[in-house]
């Protein structure tokens, strides 16, 4: 499988905001790599053409480099950091955000057989597979018609299409069907994850998170923590801690404030808590983020 034209192709495309002219569809090139960076996943699919990327979540670490792509079908707080990037050697990629929508259709128009049978009913949300070259021929001629203005409208959605198909259908397939399943255990728990993020600032219980799915509080938990790696509550203080770190960058001196914004009672525990999220304690943090 070659993936110099893919390469080619994504050279000449980069934008310095990552965006291009297909909705949906980004390129990314890093220069140099940096230490550990705290981001949300999206809900896409992220294949690298030179490079390697290190992703955590949890205590989970995937590692994805050229001939892998990445599947992320629920969008988490991860961690993450490319590889010996250089400008003489940056890491190069593409992303394409996972659409439920077209795979529920995709999953309608799939003839009996087409799609095997989960082993399990909940799979891990992130989660790397091999490139096939039909994968890849996907990608290249999506990306080709970023040469071409007048088609994409019309052709971009189809090939959007194809490579969503090949993905049901590979081996990480579990995990993108279920995004297009509105009853399926990855919808339940995606539900409860948007309402932590949307909420990440109250208390909550866990019981009260399972009411919302319709499982019971044992199922909840356990499919949750198979799905994203994390507890509810470990969700949760990833949230928290990110968006305190948001709020730092504009508002360095007020830290107490900051912490009781994200929902920390403790002034201490917010600060130890960030501390072992990112290595420092806030206020020294906060110095960083404006330098």
């Amino acid at each position: 499988m070659e993936l110099d034209e893919l390469r080619g192709l994504l050279e000449r495309q980069v934008r310095a905001d990552e965006s291009t002219a297909i909705d949906g569809l980004y390129i990314a090139r890093v220069d140099r790599s940096g230490p550990p960076e705290p981001s949300m996943s999206g809900v896409v699919l992220a294949v690298l053409v030179q490079g390697a990327k290190h992703l955590a979540v949890g205590d989970q670490v995937h590692l994805y480099r050229p001939g892998d792509y990445l599947i992320a079908s629920v969008d988490l707080p991860v961690t993450g950091y490319f590889v010996d990037a250089t400008p003489q050697d940056p890491a190069l990629g593409m992303a394409i955000v996972l659409e439920p929508t077209v795979i529920a259709d995709l999953l309608l128009h799939a003839a009996p057989g087409d799609l095997p049978r989960p082993r399990s009913s909940a799979v891990p949300a992130i989660a790397v597979g091999t490139l096939t070259q039909d994968l890849v021929d996907g990608l290249v001629r999506l990306v080709r018609l970023l040469d071409h203005p007048r088609d994409q409208a019309v052709l971009a959605p189809m090939v959007k299409r194809e490579i969503l198909w090949r993905l049901v259908t590979g081996e990480q397939g579990v995990a993108v069907r279920q995004l297009g399943l509105a009853d399926s255990n990855l919808s339940h728990i995606t539900r409860a994850a948007r309402w932590i993020r949307d909420h990440y600032a109250e208390p909550f219980r866990v019981e009260d998170l399972a009411r919302l799915t319709g499982m019971s509080p044992s199922g909840f938990y356990r499919h949750f923590q198979t799905v994203t790696a994390l507890s509810p509550i470990q969700f949760q203080k990833q949230i928290r801690l990110q968006q305190a770190r948001l709020l730092l960058a504009t508002r360095p001196r007020d830290i107490t404030t900051v912490a009781h914004e994200v929902g920390y009672e403790s002034p201490s525990q917010f600060s130890r808590e960030y501390r072992r999220q990112y290595g420092v304690p806030p206020s020294e943090d906060a110095v960083r983020l404006l330098a």
